[in-house]
C-alpha cells in the first residue's frame, strides 16, 4: 500500500467526513469528502476520500460526474453496481429537489423565468431533448411535454406535433427549448430555421410561439432577444 494513502480508520475522528459533516455541516466538507460519505468504502489500498478524489478527476469534474450513467461508473477500479447505483439515484435525487424547488404555477414574463424552469434539469442531458412548455392567456405554465430525443432538425420537430399537442392542452401560447449537450448554447443554422417554421405555423394557427431557448451548461441563448424569431 502507498504510505501516502490513509484509510479513513487511520485518520483521527476529527479528520473523518463523517464526523467532521456532523460537527460543522455539509457545507464544510469538500466535494471529495460529501462523495466519500456517498461511497462509504474505499477500496483494500485506498480510503473512500481518495477513491472520491480519483473518481472526480477520471470524470474531470462534478458536471462530468454528473452525466455519467451507473454502468459508466462501474468501469472505475473500486465501484461496483451497488456503489455505482447509490451515486446515480444521489444525482437524480439532487435534481429532482433541484425542479421541486419551483413553485407549482410558473408564470413566463422573460426568458429568464423559462430558463429558471429548465436549465438544472436539461444543462445534464447527454441528448438533445426538445421540450415544449404550454401556457394559458396569463403566460402561466399549463402543461410541458419532451417533443423529441436526439439530433435536432425539422424532420425530427415538425410544427404539427408541436401545435397538435399545444391545441390538445388549449395553449394560448408556447414556448419551446432545446439542450446542446456540449454545453455551448449558439444557436445552428437549424435551430433558426426550426424556429422560423415554429413561428410561421403557430400565427397560422393562432398559438403564439413565445421564445425558443437553446440551453448549455448553466448558460442558455433566446432566440426572440437574438432577433431570429
Amino acid at each position: 500500500m502507498n504510505p501516502s494513502v490513509y484509510l479513513l480508520r487511520e485518520l483521527p475522528p476529527g479528520e473523518r467526513p463523517r464526523e467532521r459533516m456532523q460537527a460543522h455541516g455539509p457545507a464544510a466538507l469538500s466535494t471529495a469528502e460529501l462523495l466519500a460519505i456517498l461511497l462509504r468504502t474505499g477500496t483494500r489500498d485506498e480510503s473512500a476520500i481518495h477513491l472520491a478524489q480519483r473518481m472526480l478527476h477520471d470524470c474531470g469534474g462534478l458536471k462530468n460526474l454528473a452525466e455519467r450513467n451507473w454502468e459508466d461508473f462501474t468501469h472505475i477500479r473500486g465501484i461496483g453496481p451497488a456503489k455505482a447505483l447509490q451515486l446515480q439515484a444521489s444525482i437524480e435525487l439532487g435534481r429532482r429537489i433541484a425542479r421541486s424547488k419551483m413553485p407549482d404555477t410558473v408564470r413566463i414574463t422573460r426568458p429568464q423565468d423559462a430558463a429558471d424552469l429548465l436549465m438544472e434539469e436539461m444543462r445534464h442531458l447527454r441528448e438533445e431533448h426538445f421540450v415544449c412548455l404550454f401556457l394559458n392567456t396569463k403566460n402561466h405554465v399549463i402543461g410541458r411535454k419532451t417533443l423529441s430525443v436526439g439530433s435536432l432538425n425539422a424532420s425530427v420537430v415538425h410544427p404539427r406535433e408541436v401545435f397538435r399537442a399545444a391545441i390538445q392542452r388549449s395553449s394560448a401560447s408556447i414556448l419551446c427549448a432545446h439542450n446542446h449537450p456540449s454545453g455551448d448554447p449558439t444557436p445552428s443554422q437549424e435551430d433558426i430555421l426550426l424556429t422560423r417554421r415554429l413561428t410561421e405555423a403557430g400565427e397560422l394557427i393562432g398559438i403564439e410561439l413565445l421564445d425558443h431557448l437553446v440551453i448549455g451548461d448553466n448558460r442558455y441563448i433566446s432566440l426572440k432577444e437574438t432577433g431570429c424569431m
